[in-house]
């Protein structure tokens, strides 16, 4: 790869370009696919990358390429490498970044950048990458020396995998990708200000055993923290050993067995009516890896009013920051679970509380309304679930088809769910699937779009076709920006101002013309015969869900309300 190696002392070192050796440290740090798009403060990396062991996988726009990585990184749970040029390559990747910082999403961005003669003289295709990333990143980094860069791609792996993870930024001007620099073997990451806590206090593990001890309505509440530990297990034996019923965060869903009679389902806005009231009626609370978000808590005034809580969490900032805790516990949670499940544990009795849960999940299930005319998405949803066994990787978008799939295609394995949860990003879902796929191509992978946000990232079907990716592409089309039709209803007054797109592709002509298949369901019947030629289907398949086109999400817990003051909630 490098053009001239020597031996200095007994280090072997290679004289290389600075665009060489980056590619030579992707190949340490073990990457081997990245996602991309080209362009001139870039070209030099893209040069080094011809006929390298690193496959590149060409997005048709920056937000594809970098929602793409965060699928991969979601179910992989390795780094997801993005490379851009400088300027509006750069800036089409904000978007992905800040949805992978709210969301804890391991990334490596490598960005190309004017030459450093002329950073700041607003040259052709600049822009401040590290002022504009500074706030949604974990770290970045403008390389300035070429000598810095073999410990800067260290690092940067290093603080975007470890900890809480996140995404880094490396920022590279052209100029230094030119260059010439040695290279060594890789050295040690020393970051004496970066040393993230993953071992739980013992104390403060005795504390929640005693709290375990005496508690009559103890619920777990369970997040993404869960799948990033990969604590599943460890969860799944902590709730049995004690009896302790479970509620999913929206991204912590697969975290623990759906069907598991100790679950409860999801709470928060959207959540079931019995995680909702367990939450509210709890005495204790334990969470593990989520972040007290407000779309789970709804108003915090009236919160797990009568619980003891317990957070633990790797990030120290989150503990406190919405939820008063009683018992912090800063770690790892499968290092805490580890902990907890070797104490001698011990409950106060709660099979009266679980019986009062599964009365409330028996008397006020998720409902629907179905007459098989009109074509209901909860339906599809479950059609979909049907035809899978449960078994495939589900990616969303964000709005009602997203709260539809987390309420009715029930997870039973971990690291099965891709979505955007905190900043709730239009148009991820597609992308993000490719990258899903790219990271296990053996298994199912299904995208489930509205026609909104489907078409902000459509274009990579081509990608889909090109790669010959067996995809199952599922839009739950209704016409309607459908979640903010739903508010205006309920909190505007039927003033659909703007949500309405009553232009739109025809998805089947559309998906045919990427030379993928293209079909179309309209009522029950029509569903079923086409779900089942999709996945007898080895290809990519594109359906287009014509769905009922004033549905709403129930139950719903309205902004300002409480947990337990549900709207859509029917015995």
């Amino acid at each position: 790869m490098c053009a001239k190696a020597r031996m200095d002392g007994n280090v072997k070192t290679a004289e290389c370009t600075g665009a060489e050796a980056l590619v030579q440290l992707l190949v340490r740090e073990g990457v081997d696919v990245m996602f991309g798009y080209p362009g001139g403060a870039v070209l030099p990396i893209y040069d080094a990358l011809y006929n390298q062991p690193v496959r590149h996988i060409l997005a048709r726009h920056e937000q594809g390429a970098i929602h793409a990585a965060e699928g991969y990184a979601r179910v992989s749970g390795k780094p997801g490498v993005v490379i851009a040029t400088s300027g509006p390559g750069a800036t089409n990747l904000i978007t992905g970044i800040a949805d992978a910082m709210m969301d804890s999403l391991p990334l490596v961005v490598f960005t190309g950048q004017v030459g450093t003669s002329v950073i700041g003289s607003d040259a052709f295709q600049e822009a401040d990458v590290i002022g504009m990333t500074a706030p949604i990143t974990k770290h970045n980094y403008q390389v300035r020396d070429l000598r810095d860069l073999p410990r800067v791609v260290k690092e940067a792996f290093h603080i975007a995998k470890s900890g809480r993870p996140g995404p880094v930024v490396v920022d590279i001007p052209k100029d230094i990708q030119q260059g010439t620099v040695e290279m060594g073997e890789s050295r040690e990451v020393y970051l004496p200000g970066y040393q993230p806590n993953t071992s739980p206090n013992p104390l403060q593990i005795k504390k929640l055993v005693e709290a375990v001890s005496y508690s009559e309505k103890p619920v777990i509440l369970a997040g993404a923290g869960i799948l990033h530990a990969k604590a599943s297990d460890l969860l799944l034996k902590f709730a049995e050993k004690c009896q302790i019923p479970v509620v999913n965060t929206l991204l912590g869903l697969g975290s623990f067995p759906f069907r598991h009679p100790l679950f409860l389902g999801m709470g928060g806005m959207h959540g079931t009516y019995a995680a909702n009231m367990a939450i509210c009626e709890c005495d204790l609370l334990i969470n593990i890896g989520a972040r007290f978000d407000d779309r789970l808590t709804g108003n915090l005034a009236h919160f797990a009013p009568n619980a003891m809580v317990v957070h633990i969490d790797i990030d120290p900032a989150e503990i406190g920051k919405n939820v008063k805790t009683d018992i912090p516990i800063v770690a790892d949670a499968k290092e805490a679970l580890q902990k907890i499940c070797s104490e001698d544990l011990q409950n106060a009795g709660t099979d009266e509380w679980v019986r009062h849960l599964k009365e409330y999940a028996e008397n006020f299930p998720l409902w629907y309304e179905d007459d098989g005319e009109e074509l209901s998405p909860q339906h599809v949803i479950q059609r979909i679930h049907h035809y899978t066994n449960g078994d495939a990787i589900i990616s969303t978008d964000v709005g009602q088809h997203q709260m539809w799939a987390a309420q009715y295609y029930g997870f039973e394995k971990p690291h099965k769910w891709i979505t955007s949860g905190g900043l709730g990003t239009m148009g991820f879902g597609f992308p993000a699937a490719i990258g899903a796929q790219i990271a296990y191509p053996d298994q199912l992978v299904v995208s489930i779009s509205g026609d909104g946000g489907f078409q902000m990232t459509l274009q990579e079907l081509a990608v889909v076709k090109e790669l010959n990716l067996p995809l199952k592409i599922f839009i739950v089309n209704n016409q309607y920006l459908g979640m903010v039709r739903q508010w205006q209803e309920s909190f505007y007054e039927e003033r659909y101002s703007y949500s309405t797109i009553p232009v739109q592709p025809d998805f089947v002509k559309l998906a045919e013309s990427y030379g993928i298949r293209g079909c179309r369901a309209t009522n029950n019947e029509e569903l079923d015969k086409v779900l089942k030629t999709v996945f007898e289907d080895d290809g990519p398949v594109v359906v287009d869900c014509r769905v009922k086109r004033l549905e709403a999400v129930f139950p719903m817990v309205a902004p300002g309300k409480g947990l337990h003051e549900m709207m859509g909630v029917k015995p």
